[in-house]
């Protein structure tokens, strides 16, 4: 018996090594968005502001916690900054004065309650708490947004829209 190969194994195997090294390195390079995020950062009390430097009507965003805090009726509100259709970053729009989803147009109040778009409820909540007079955001604690209705604030949009309306 000959102990060479033939063309046709030798072409078989070069293929093979190749789509197994392309798929090697796929899930090498892709090994940040596969793995689970590690909880022990993902959830947890941060300390973010003095309790009085949130103002009346203002938004104002804590990337520590990725959320942001706003005041409602004397108490401070932290909102997820995550949209509850598909978990998009929901950006606060200064000309409009609301909160506005970039990918299907989900639109909040300043509170984060519904007004328009998929989304089926208003924008999710942490417990806040004062400690020492800085307010701590407890992102483990997750209270789900209230349901599309009635709105609690009549603030209607100042300007215009930061994500364009499709037509």
């Amino acid at each position: 018996m000959s102990d060479e190969v033939s063309r046709r194994t030798l072409l078989s195997r070069l293929w093979k090594a190749g789509a197994a090294l392309m798929g090697v390195a796929g899930v090498w390079t892709s090994w940040d968005i596969l793995r689970p995020p590690s909880s022990a950062s993902a959830a947890g009390p941060v300390r973010s502001l003095p309790a009085n430097a949130i103002r009346d009507k203002t938004v104002v965003e804590v990337r520590a916690a990725r959320a942001y805090l706003t005041r409602h009726n004397d108490q401070v509100v932290a909102l997820s900054w995550k949209c509850p259709h598909l978990g998009c970053q929901v950006p606060w729009c200064e000309s409009s004065q609301e909160f506005e989803c970039p990918c299907h147009g989900s639109i909040f109040n300043r509170v984060g309650e519904y007004r328009e778009g998929p989304a089926p409820r208003g924008m999710d909540r942490y417990a806040v708490s004062v400690e020492d007079g800085v307010l701590v955001i407890d992102t483990s604690t997750v209270l789900p947004g209230p349901a599309p209705g009635a709105e609690s604030i009549d603030e209607p949009p100042v300007g215009p829209r930061c994500v364009a309306e499709e037509s």
